[in-house]
């Protein structure tokens, strides 16, 4: 069998429409996580420094976005995070969700910033 090439997102936006920001100046450091949200879990609200993206490859996850636009992400999705814009995450569905979550950050870098709920 061939090896299959399947590309699943190219862009320079996150998932509600903003332009990414420019790479950041300096040595960079990659970072794969892997994400697994039981049924019914809810992030807590947080925004991340760094650009992020990331392919669902189990369930379904709902980004909400702290205006309240949310992103419905499929397994077998690809999906780039919002930079700098306060949201969060929940699995609503019946199974729990694994997402691989791929970061271009810098040394010392947070991956992502907790924000108090909001009211």
């Amino acid at each position: 069998m061939d090896t299959q090439s399947i590309e699943l997102i190219r862009t320079s936006q996150s998932w509600d429409g903003a332009e990414l920001p420019e790479y950041p100046k300096g040595k960079p450091e990659l970072v794969v996580k892997k994400f697994v949200f039981p049924v019914g879990q809810k992030l807590d609200w947080h925004y991340h420094p760094v650009m992020n993206y990331g392919v669902l490859v189990e369930g379904e996850l709902i980004i909400i976005a702290q205006d309240g636009t949310e992103k419905v992400v499929h397994a077998g999705e690809a999906v780039v995070e919002m930079v700098g814009t306060v949201h969060h995450g929940e699995n609503r569905g019946s199974k729990p969700a694994v997402l691989y979550m791929f970061y271009l950050s810098q040394e010392g870098l947070p991956l992502s910033v907790p924000h108090p709920e909001m009211v």
